[in-house]
């Protein structure tokens, strides 16, 4: 079933008023008639079945017929700091990284990031990203829509760290090092509903002085595997890892 996330002022008791692309979607795209049901799904998480009472050029009227006890998302909150990769591979991130059940992404400007942040089309750029992380949510059932902050400097992505209980980082030298602190020991040691920042470098990884700078702000060095990862590969590894390990491990 078509699955729509509405923003909470629409909600009028058991009415909801669809607007703006999601009702060009309904009537244009899905060619929906009234009498048929989707899914909306309120920006609290909760998300009902509703039937398509009247459509009016632009607007979709629907009402509630009942709400779904459905949970998709990850049972601890993560957040993926990600330098700025090169091309459109940071969309991809978005993408399936909120397919994979991401809280919030970070984007932020590394020393050997190759593209730069155009503050002039900041605006552009977000608009584009909710938009993404917004489509991925409706079709992977998502029950929120993640989070995608402006891009940031490092400083500011350590600050941002200090609201989380586990702060980590993808280190490749850590690869390559016989002491090295695997993600999956580290993932033993958090609990359901613990939060997590972890943080990926771009193509090349971090600098030595990023890595101390993140060990001196308690951010703890991890190793994703025996391999070095792309940049835009480390992030949906670490996703992955922690589906398996909080969904998948302690359902077996």
């Amino acid at each position: 079933m078509q699955r729509y996330f509405v923003p909470a002022h629409t909600w009028a008791d058991k009415t909801i008023k669809i607007t703006g692309d999601d009702a060009h979607h309904i009537m244009r795209v899905m060619r929906f008639q009234t009498g048929d049901e989707i899914i909306c799904n309120h920006p609290d998480g909760q998300a009902a079945i509703c039937k398509i009472t009247i459509l009016d050029n632009q607007v979709v009227y629907a009402d509630i017929v009942s709400w779904l006890n459905d949970h998709t998302e990850l049972p601890v909150n993560v957040a993926i700091a990600q330098a700025l990769p090169k091309s459109d591979k940071l969309e991809w991130v978005l993408q399936k990284g909120t397919e994979l059940g991401a809280n919030c992404f970070l984007p932020f400007q590394a020393a050997r990031s190759i593209v730069k942040w155009d503050e002039k089309r900041k605006d552009k750029k977000l608009k584009r990203w909710h938009k993404i992380v917004k489509e991925a949510s409706e079709q992977s059932h998502r029950n929120k829509i993640p989070g995608v902050e402006p891009c940031k400097g490092l400083n500011e992505v350590i600050e941002v760290g200090k609201k989380f209980d586990v702060m980590l980082f993808a280190y490749e030298e850590e690869a390559k090092s016989d002491r090295y602190q695997s993600l999956g020991s580290v993932l033993q040691r958090i609990q359901n509903r613990q939060s997590i920042l972890i943080c990926i470098g771009p193509e090349g990884g971090f600098s030595n002085e990023e890595a101390d700078i993140l060990k001196e702000n308690k951010f703890k060095p991890v190793r994703l595997g025996p391999r070095i990862l792309r940049a835009e590969t480390a992030a949906l590894y670490t996703l992955a890892s922690i589906s398996y390990h909080f969904e998948e491990m302690r359902c077996s």
